[in-house]
């Protein structure tokens, strides 16, 4: 097991705002998803809008603030320039803003955001990119980091011509381009970067140890290969190439379960509580979403392509996302506020740093909310959707109040040590 070390880590108050934003943000995207109809398809401004506002400012932003705490500590180097935090969040908040208000009311707007979350990801990616340069020891995670980022890369840039053709008028084949922007950023970032963080997070908070990681090897080389295969075949318009880059990472995604499955087998801490709950359902929803997409690939229907992508994004993204929301960010207020006084005064266990019953409200609304919601797209059920939706908002509401209590956990005993 990977022993972590916050000798490297940037100050928390640094990396806080990322949380607090992504959760607010969090919480508007599912409101927004109540303003959609499935039935429109997935070019209806309104989606595209609420995706946005989903992936880049709840997704994005704590992402970006997990690993400007994990990498460091991963390559055991401190960053190349920690300062860039204070800049990279302020412009991708307002960015992502801007080309939702784009997506949703003023398209010409769009461009302008997207270049400020262009800028944001350009910093991101260069403080990151330069900080895993200094590494020594290449691990599956580091890998997976520095592939994932050129991944973002290419398509934060996609993303951006984008943005210029449906808001400037540039001539671009958005239909062909729109698919190869989401598996960059989704299959190529978002997922990858799951894949490397799954080799030290899942490991750490269920204490496994001595697992094998040739299928999390399998799977990050498999990924790749698809994503590359996917952009290629894109840029030489060969269809048939397209469909064997999905096939390729369906069988990563295959091989990343079982890892998953091997890390879970030799797991020593198997009490149920909020994190290991989340990960349950994350994984469950992501075994949904893969039969979905390989459903809909040959189908070719739109239901179940949506469908598919809710799961995906909404159910695994979303519930790693929040369940290890509920571990990070006690661990971190504990070596800010209490590792300190360790010896000199009794001190909080981290179990006792989270709201148990808050989380377990967030948990059973946001489930129900996933499924009502994902059977609803499915069925192209529009009342169904909204219901599941419903439940969803409620259980972001719960996500913010944890959230609020957890960042605020021995506050004042601290200003009075």
């Amino acid at each position: 097991m990977f022993s972590v070390s916050r000798d490297y880590a940037p100050p928390f108050s640094m990396i806080a705002p990322f949380f607090v934003i992504g959760v607010i943000l969090y919480l508007f995207a599912t409101i927004s998803f109540l303003f959609v109809d499935p039935a429109n398809g997935h070019f209806d401004p309104a989606l595209v809008g609420a995706v946005h506002l989903f992936l880049l400012g709840f997704v994005m932003m704590i992402i970006f603030g997990a690993m400007a705490q994990l990498i460091p500590v991963v390559v055991e180097v401190g960053h190349f320039s920690v300062d860039l935090y204070y800049v990279i969040w302020p412009l991708l908040l307002v960015g992502t803003l801007a080309m939702v208000f784009g997506f949703w009311f003023e398209p010409p707007v769009l461009p302008y955001g997207g270049l400020l979350v262009l800028v944001s990801m350009l910093i991101y990616l260069y403080d990151t990119l330069m900080t895993l340069k200094k590494a020594t020891n290449i691990t599956l995670t580091v890998k997976t980091a520095v592939a994932a980022n050129l991944f973002l890369t290419i398509g934060i840039i996609i993303g951006f011509i984008l943005a210029l053709a449906i808001g400037a008028g540039v001539e671009f084949d958005i239909a062909s381009w729109l698919s190869t922007h989401a598996v960059m950023v989704l299959g190529g970032y978002v997922v990858l970067t799951i894949i490397g963080l799954s080799m030290i997070l899942l490991p750490m908070f269920g204490l496994a140890h001595g697992f094998d990681e040739s299928s999390g090897n399998l799977s990050f080389k498999l990924m790749v290969a698809g994503v590359i295969l996917h952009f290629f075949s894109t840029l030489f318009g060969i269809e048939s190439g397209k469909f064997l880059a999905f096939l390729i990472m369906f069988v990563a995604i295959g091989f990343y379960m079982k890892q998953i499955y091997l890390i879970y087998k030799v797991r020593a801490r198997k009490e149920k509580e909020i994190w290991a709950n989340s990960m349950f359902f994350g994984y469950g929803s992501l075994v949904v979403s893969t039969i979905l997409a390989i459903l809909g690939l040959f189908t070719q229907n739109e239901n179940t392509i949506l469908a598919s992508g809710w799961f995906l994004v909404v159910g695994f993204v979303g519930f790693l996302i929040t369940g290890h929301l509920f571990k990070i960010i006690p661990f971190l207020v504990w070596f800010e506020r209490f590792a300190p006084l360790v010896g000199k005064r009794k001190v909080p266990m981290l179990h006792e740093m989270y709201p148990k019953k808050i989380s377990d409200y967030q948990f059973k609304f946001s489930v129900a909310g996933v499924i009502i919601a994902g059977v609803g797209i499915f069925f192209g059920n529009i009342n169904l959707f909204k219901g599941g939706v419903s439940f969803l908002v409620v259980g972001a509401f719960f996500m913010a109040i944890g959230v609020k209590w957890m960042l605020g956990y021995g506050k004042k005993e601290s200003q009075n040590v």
